[in-house]
This record gives C-alpha cells, structure tokens and sequence, in this order.
C-alpha cells in the first residue's frame, strides 16, 4: 500500500510554536498540508471550490484545535482525522450521502482498477460514481482506511464499507474497460486521414 499523502513529519519545535500561538508556525504548517487536505477533499467530494471550502474549515479547527494535541499519534494522522470529518460532514450536510442497499459482501482481491490506468482517465471514471462510493474507495484503497474505520467514519456497518469497496470497484473496472476499448477509436478519429 502507499503512504498516505498527508504522511508528514512536523518538527516537535515547530508544533511548540504554533501551539503558542506563533502564526509564522501554524502558516507553516499549513503549507505542508494544504495539498494533501485539498487532494483528499477533491477526490471524495469532486468538486474544487468545494475541497477548498474544506481545506480552509480543516485548517481553522485545526487553529483552533492545535492546543489540544497531545503527541499520542503522529500529528498528520489527527489533522487527516479533522480533514476528513469536514469533508463528510459536507457529504451528509449536502445530502449527497446517498446510501444504496447493502449487497453482496463479496471483495475483490484482485489490483485495483487504477492501478494501470492513466490519471486523465481515472479521474473522469471515478467522477462518474456516487460520491459515497468514491469516498469509500479513496479512504479503502489511498488512504489505507480499514473497513472498520471507514464505517465508524460514515456511521455504517462494516459491511456496508465492504459492499462499497466491492461495487465501486467493479463499477470502477467497468467504467475504465469502456474508455480502454474506445481508446482506438478516438485515436484513430484525432489522427489526419
């Protein structure tokens, strides 16, 4: 599995001085992670004003919340925790949480369909899924989230996280096998006759 984008080392003096209050500190700290709270937000919601609204909420709890970091996990873990609740609590506030009947609890384990896929590609197929189902994949297969997690996360079942994983994937492959098979034609269509 990959490391998790927001996986980065803060120095213990420079979280000293953004917990005193010093905005040199915290300005710092927010460029470390803006991409990755930006990424993450993107991918689950799909929407880019919408990922910055999120980065911009994560990043003043985080203000406002700094103090009360303990050091008993990596600091990049609990803001990944604060990104990650701002950018589900706009999925339920904007009723895009639309959750389907659990089905099988059948999981693939065969490589994820992206894993050869071009990115252009894979991010006009995952758009095409219902924003749960992204979110779910993107926590699963990127963030490393286990199914326990990411049900506690979505107020779920452990099974409903897996049913995700399984159709989202498989949708996933059937959404990427479509353009791969009309790749040769758009080629050919583009090319001087």
């Amino acid at each position: 599995m990959e490391r998790s984008s927001f996986a980065i080392d803060v120095p213990q003096s420079l979280l000293e001085r953004a917990q005193r209050g010093e905005l040199r500190a915290f300005e710092q700290i927010y460029r470390l992670f803006e991409r990755p709270v930006y990424s993450m937000a993107f991918r689950l919601l799909n929407d880019a004003d919408v990922a910055r609204e999120i980065l911009h909420d994560a990043m003043l709890k985080l203000f406002q919340r700094l103090s009360q970091f303990r050091g008993d996990a990596p600091f990049w873990g609990w803001l990944r925790q604060i990104a990650l609740n701002e950018a589900l609590m706009r999925l339920r506030k904007d009723k895009r949480l639309e959750f389907d009947a659990v089905y099988d609890e059948v999981e693939s384990e065969t490589a994820a369909p992206w894993v050869h896929a071009d990115a252009i590609v894979l991010e006009q197929a995952m758009a095409k899924l219902p924003a749960v189902t992204r979110s779910v994949l993107w926590l699963f297969h990127v963030e490393g989230y286990s199914h326990p997690e990411i049900a506690e996360a979505l107020s779920k079942t452990t099974s409903f996280s897996k049913s995700q994983v399984a159709r989202g994937t498989a949708r996933l492959r059937t959404l990427l096998a479509d353009v791969t098979e009309s790749a040769p034609c758009l080629i050919a269509a583009t090319q001087p006759g």
